[in-house]
């Protein structure tokens, strides 16, 4: 005869939040779901130089980044200056593309000169002439032009207008040669771009910068005596003599020796800025407008050494 027994059911376990402890058997155990997730650890926990170092601020990061740039153009810059200034002694002679050059950067730059110059004296004529003329000193408004356009105005108006074209021709065309792999081209065949596309550039800069700065002067002279002449009645005559007069050897010659270092800041600007063009014609017109940006502002501020040292060489009597 059989008995049913029934077997007693076992409790359920207590749930506990720590992990499940081991059993004495053989026989396997669960592991709950939430102890297989990563421990997370707080980060007061790691040692500090394990921790990532904080970001800058959004300013100071983009001033670190914007020296950092600078210095490497710096770096840029005086390596190819002194690949170029090198390269001038080695042959062969690029005199044909010097010559070239004169013509591209000097004749052609001639009318954009002669416009500014003779408008500018126009209009400094007509400004000292009405200024002077409520102190009765109208006759001094020669001395007055003669010596502002022979010792600045001349040279550093010229330089700033047509350096903006020079400087933007020169980067266009040789960034078109970066970006299209001529200049590696060149260096594939041995040659050195610095010499073929840098030297002819800068020399021919140097030789025309003086030329046009001595053509603006005679026409920003011109201008003025003649808007003297027919709208104040002061007669070209006196007004060239009381100029001239004023005029020294030493105020045209610390006026005209600054052009061929405004001349050598074109030609190296806009050769940099070329040479190191990226990313098709999009890049060729970035190149353009930061050559005319960084060539008009490094005109001004080599103008102001210029001028310091100019009084200090050629002090006025």
């Amino acid at each position: 005869m059989t008995t049913d027994r029934k077997r007693p059911v076992a409790a359920p376990p207590p749930a506990s939040n720590g992990p499940p402890a081991a059993s004495s058997g053989g026989g396997s155990t669960s592991v709950p779901p939430q102890s297989l997730q990563p421990t997370s650890v707080p980060p007061q926990s790691l040692a500090p130089n394990s921790l990532p170092p904080p970001p800058l601020p959004p300013l100071l990061a983009r001033i670190n980044e914007n020296a950092v740039g600078f210095v490497e153009h710096l770096g840029q810059f005086g390596r190819m200056t002194w690949g170029a200034l090198r390269s001038m002694v080695e042959r062969p002679l690029e005199i044909r593309s010097t010559l070239y050059q004169m013509e591209a950067l000097g004749v052609r730059s001639a009318a954009i000169a002669s416009v500014t110059a003779l408008f500018v004296g126009m209009v400094m004529a007509v400004q000292f002439a009405i200024g002077l003329q409520k102190f009765g000193g109208m006759e001094y408004t020669g001395r007055i032009i003669g010596l502002s356009f022979s010792r600045e105005l001349a040279p550093t108006l010229t330089a700033v207008i047509v350096g903006g074209r020079i400087g933007a021709g020169i980067a266009a065309e040789v960034g078109s040669m970066a970006v299209t792999e001529q200049i590696d081209a060149i260096r594939a065949l041995g040659a050195s771009p610095l010499k073929k596309l840098v030297l002819p550039r800068l020399l021919a800069s140097i030789v025309v910068m003086p030329v046009l700065g001595a053509f603006a002067l005679v026409l920003g002279f011109g201008g003025a005596m003649l808007v003297c002449a027919t709208e104040f009645g002061i007669p070209a005559g006196f007004f060239l003599r009381t100029a001239l007069g004023s005029v020294t050897f030493m105020d045209y010659f610390s006026g005209m020796y600054k052009t061929p270092f405004f001349g050598a800041i074109i030609a190296l600007v806009g050769c940099h800025f070329g040479l190191i063009t990226r990313g098709g014609t999009e890049g060729v017109g970035h190149a353009t407008t930061r050559t005319v940006v960084v060539t008009s502002i490094t005109i001004l501020i080599a103008d102001f050494f210029l001028t310091k040292m100019s009084i200090l060489l050629f002090p006025t009597r």
